[in-house]
């Protein structure tokens, strides 16, 4: 099942319920979790998205200031390509960009994920306050 919603125009969080494997492997609970975003499906076929998010998880410990020519070198394609990716990347909810850097939102994957969490309860909760007043205004009540 495939969920949409857009916040401001700005970001559109996807969310596909995918069953996880129970075996214990970082890459694949990585891979998980981006598909499980809808990072690696569509015209993405070289998995760049995962593979930045990858990168971003390596140098996060090592590094505090990380660019996209530093992505971009470290997975050996071109900056604008690095760039194009991390722009969807920054619409998702995972990551946002201060000046020249990238940044996992929350300063981890599970802050992160915990950000999209609560954008997504701020979409729902305006979603079902507009529903109730259109009940409201049809005459409908809440079963």
């Amino acid at each position: 099942m495939i969920y949409w919603l857009e916040l401001l125009m700005t970001q559109q969080i996807t969310l596909i319920n995918i069953e996880k494997s129970n075996e214990k492997d970082l890459d694949k609970d990585i891979r998980w979790i981006c598909d499980s975003f809808g990072l690696s499906s569509g015209r993405d076929i070289d998995d760049i998205s995962i593979k930045i998010i990858r990168d971003l998880l390596n140098n996060i410990p090592s590094e505090t200031n990380i660019s996209s020519e530093m992505i971009a070198n470290d997975l050996g394609i071109s900056t604008s390509r690095v760039n194009h990716h991390i722009r969807n990347l920054i619409q998702s909810g995972l990551l946002y960009r201060k000046k020249r850097y990238i940044y996992l939102r929350g300063g981890s994957l599970k802050a992160a994920v915990q950000e999209i969490r609560k954008d997504s309860e701020r979409i729902f909760d305006e979603l079902e306050q507009v529903a109730e007043e259109i009940d409201q205004n049809k005459g409908i009540k809440n079963r």
